[in-house]
């Protein structure tokens, strides 16, 4: 596998997190959406299932990629494996990206509270600036590696 060819090391783990966080929201969206439907929001089981999901995101995308370093280190055992000056640099920039959505959840949960909505709402919004930090932070940094990066 030549150089150009070669995914960087954190670019693999940046494609496991952006994995991990669409299933895991995916998984979320199918068991809250059929009590949407049928509950007052109130009432709606969402604690539990924002735990598991969030946990299971989390070890899934560990997983992912742990088991896609082994891979890329058995197809190419002289490629570096580790981050360089690079990968971190492009960390920060997509740190920063996501942060600002954070802050966007973050501020319509607050909103949310002032105006005494359900939990319900207000720790979905917090959960949507989560999954949208992670996800566009992860596309702005998969950007960076593909367009380059100043």
């Amino acid at each position: 596998m030549t150089s150009e060819v070669a995914v960087a090391y954190m670019e693999r783990t940046i494609w496991a997190q952006l994995i991990a966080s669409v299933i895991g929201l995916v998984v979320y969206l199918a068991l809250i959406v059929p009590q949407l439907i049928t509950t007052p929001v109130g009432e709606i089981a969402w604690v539990w299932p924002m735990v598991g999901t969030i946990a299971g995101g989390i070890v899934l995308s560990i997983v992912l990629s742990i088991a896609w370093g082994i891979v890329a280190r058995m197809r190419d055992p002289e490629l570096e494996h580790t981050a360089d000056q690079r990968d971190r640099e492009i960390e920060r920039f997509g740190e920063r990206v996501g942060q600002g959505f954070l802050a966007i959840g973050a501020i319509g949960a607050l909103i949310l509270a002032m105006v005494e909505a359900p939990w319900f709402w207000i720790g979905n919004a917090l959960f949507l600036g989560f999954f949208l930090s992670a996800v566009l932070g992860g596309m702005a940094r998969l950007g960076a590696y593909r367009r380059g990066f100043q």
